[in-house]
């Protein structure tokens, strides 16, 4: 899980909803039009709630016809569905959860032969920072947490021979994991592909202003009143139904925005124990409470969050540097940093 995003003037409902979503925050868009910005003319918004990937995702576009955004929400709820049936772990019947209990799958699907390249790409540039094969270690945290205990020794021991990102080979004919036992979790890049997936297929439509929120955010153009589309990043530390608390707001710029955090799916009370791996220890890092990304590619951003979580601020800035994309990491007292390119508000 990730930070519960702000929203500013959205209906009790809604927010109540999004408490329930993935990501860095939610659109804080104004009523009127910023200076500079010109409101988009006879705009017709519609807006999207759906379950999927073991959350509730919301989609918001607009057109100058309504019923092009409505074929073009329908057109990206297919594609998210699509993304889910590969990849999510939450869908018994999903390629992934075949692959994990059979070791191999046959002809897979186009879209998961990317996230894996796309995975492997970072994995290998990381030095294995970013590694999709950490499912054995969450598995073993899951079971010791139903016992209520941390895992022994041994446990973690097994679970991190199961591990390593190399042991995954993907063509076109099929995907293989080479070492008994193990297994994958796209749990920290489908997200983020999703979005991508999705956005690409509302410009198709013509779409030209649009905000997805797949667990991650991937903006179009601007929000409601001609403004920038403009992110809170949720404080890891807030209280429990505190949705407004944000520690800084963002402008994406045309940037896709990931977030991931200890706050939510810890394993412990004290949150040292949480969904972040670092795949080399079988530990969760103990540096960071939260680190959002802004990049091109939400699949990227996704990722990279993963990746700068392994280290301190100073190391997640200069990773921001090295990947030529933004960064803003919060540390487990409280202070944040956000890099130079970062547009704060």
């Amino acid at each position: 899980m990730k930070p519960e995003p702000a929203i500013r003037q959205a209906p009790g409902a809604r927010r109540q909803w999004l408490r329930c979503s993935l990501g860095a925050g939610a659109a804080l868009a104004g009523l009127g039009a910023a200076p500079g910005h010109a409101a988009p003319a006879a705009l017709a918004w519609r807006e999207r709630a759906l379950l999927g990937f073991g959350t509730t995702l919301w989609l918001r576009a607009a057109h100058p016809e309504a019923s092009t955004v409505e074929r073009a929400l329908d057109d990206a709820v297919l594609a998210i569905r699509h993304v889910e049936a590969q990849m999510s772990l939450f869908d018994p019947a999903s390629a992934v959860s075949r692959l994990n209990r059979d070791g191999a799958l046959q002809d897979p699907d186009a879209d998961l032969l990317r996230v894996l390249q796309l995975a492997h790409q970072v994995a290998s540039r990381s030095a294995g920072a970013f590694d999709i094969t950490v499912q054995p270690l969450w598995l073993a945290w899951d079971e010791a947490r139903r016992l209520g205990r941390t895992p022994t020794r041994q446990a973690l021991a097994q679970a991190r021979a199961r591990v390593g990102w190399r042991g995954v080979e993907a063509d076109a004919s099929r995907i293989l994991l080479r070492r008994p036992g193990m297994a994958i979790t796209l749990n920290g890049i489908a997200q983020g592909y999703a979005a991508d997936l999705a956005r690409g297929r509302l410009a198709a439509h013509g779409i030209e202003h649009a905000l997805l929120d797949t667990g991650e955010w991937a903006p179009l153009g601007q929000a409601p009143g001609g403004l920038p589309w403009t992110l809170a990043v949720a404080d890891p530390r807030g209280r429990a139904g505190d949705a407004l608390r944000a520690m800084a707001a963002l402008q994406a710029g045309g940037r896709s925005v990931a977030t991931s955090s200890d706050a939510h799916s810890a394993f412990t009370a004290d949150l040292r124990h949480h969904h972040i791996f670092d795949p080399r220890s079988g530990a969760s890092p103990t540096g960071l409470a939260s680190v959002t990304v802004l990049a091109p590619s939400c699949a990227l951003a996704d990722a990279l969050t993963k990746v700068m979580f392994m280290g301190d601020i100073a190391r997640a800035l200069t990773l921001a540097a090295d990947w030529r994309v933004d960064v803003l990491a919060i540390d487990k007292a409280g202070r944040w940093r956000a890099s130079a390119g970062l547009r704060l508000v």
